[in-house]
């Protein structure tokens, strides 16, 4: 099978890829590298702004597009595929269907159904947009329905999702939000590759707790880093001997990696109810994952034993609590290192996830 995978999110795109090849399919990776993350791709579309880097983008995509034909399956990491307006993607999107057999739209971040749904229908005890029936008002939660609502993007991902042969959700939460499309739709959890060898934490080389944070560039308070932080440098302040705190900041996904290596745990994602792509590449290195670990996560999935994450609920209060119980009964990790462990070897290993897709597309 021959399939584009267009844009990038979390690594996702690249590591299915590297899933496809080695089931033996062809598979290439267009996209930006998701900006500053700089992750791996096959086709550079990275877009540098300025009159100089518009004229090189779009020669790059010019030159590019006549090779994004005549895939068995070209995959959308969302609606906004490519560092374009709105406006200007609706011809590409139809280019890329007339030119190809299959299009599946990928449910994995930020698009209408996200927003909308998650804001005004509700369906989440609590999300990027709602706490129970009450809507997020921060600044970035209404700047996202600004862009999304009543606007270009919102008219391109109803047209996509309405005409694509299939959508792919890889948390439960996109499952939930595009339940209109439950006929064609499939959730499948996000691609993890194992990585050869676990690095030791802090912890059981010299008994202190090294708990990493990961803050992405101007969605701290969006994504509750801001509140998980607070949390976690009030039960340093407590127990400066028995924590050490770790943060990392817009850094490329290389560097992430390396400056997690060797922590014992991570907090990341306060309002999801699942673990995202790096959460889970934490829990595949033994890093116990402080976060979004609800029930429904576990039940989606059908894992009724192996429950490792350190659900927290969206407060401050939460984050302490989970936080400082861990730095007092620091015998719970190695446990729940090796649970996570296990998790993600048995849900998300990128070979296995990668053939769950070959499985989706073969349906449509």
């Amino acid at each position: 099978m021959r399939i584009l995978l267009l844009g990038d999110y979390s690594n996702v795109h690249a590591t299915l890829a590297e899933g496809f090849k080695a089931l033996g399919h062809e598979c290439v990776v267009a996209s930006d590298g998701d900006g500053w993350k700089d992750y791996p791709r096959d086709v550079d579309l990275k877009r540098e702004y300025g009159l100089k880097g518009n004229a090189s983008y779009l020669w790059r995509l010019m030159k590019a597009l006549p090779q994004m034909k005549g895939y068995d399956v070209v995959q959308l990491i969302n609606p906004m595929f490519l560092e374009l307006k709105a406006e200007r993607i609706f011809p590409i999107y139809k280019y890329l269907r007339r030119n190809n057999k299959k299009v599946v739209l990928g449910s994995f971040g930020m698009d209408y159904y996200w927003v909308y749904v998650n804001s005004y229908q509700r369906p989440l005890r609590y999300s990027d947009f709602n706490f129970g029936d009450t809507a997020r008002t921060d600044e970035e939660a209404e700047l996202y329905r600004r862009e999304w609502i009543g606007t270009a993007k919102e008219k391109l991902n109803r047209l996509i999702a309405d005409d694509c042969d299939g959508i792919a959700a890889e948390l439960y939460e996109y499952w939930v939000t595009y339940q209109l499309f439950k006929e064609k739709m499939r959730f499948i959890p996000a691609p993890i590759k194992m990585p050869d060898a676990r690095a030791e934490g802090s912890y059981r080389k010299n008994g202190v707790v090294k708990l990493f944070v990961g803050i992405s560039k101007n969605r701290s308070a969006y994504k509750g880093t801001d509140i998980m932080l607070k949390a976690a440098q009030a039960v340093q302040e407590k127990y400066p001997e028995r924590l050490q705190l770790q943060v990392a900041e817009g850094v490329p996904f290389a560097q992430y990696q390396e400056m997690l290596n060797g922590s014992d745990a991570i907090l990341d994602q306060l309002y999801s109810y699942t673990p995202a792509m790096n959460s889970l590449l934490a829990m595949s290195k033994g890093i116990i994952n402080i976060g979004g670990g609800e029930p429904e996560n576990y039940e989606i999935l059908g894992e009724e034993e192996l429950h490792p994450i350190v659900n927290v609920q969206p407060t401050y209060e939460s984050c302490y609590e989970e936080i400082e119980q861990l730095v007092l009964h620091p015998e719970r990790i190695p446990q729940l290192q090796e649970q996570s462990i296990a998790y993600v070897k048995k849900h998300h290993d990128y070979i296995k996830v990668a053939q769950q897709y070959l499985d989706f597309y073969t349906t449509l």
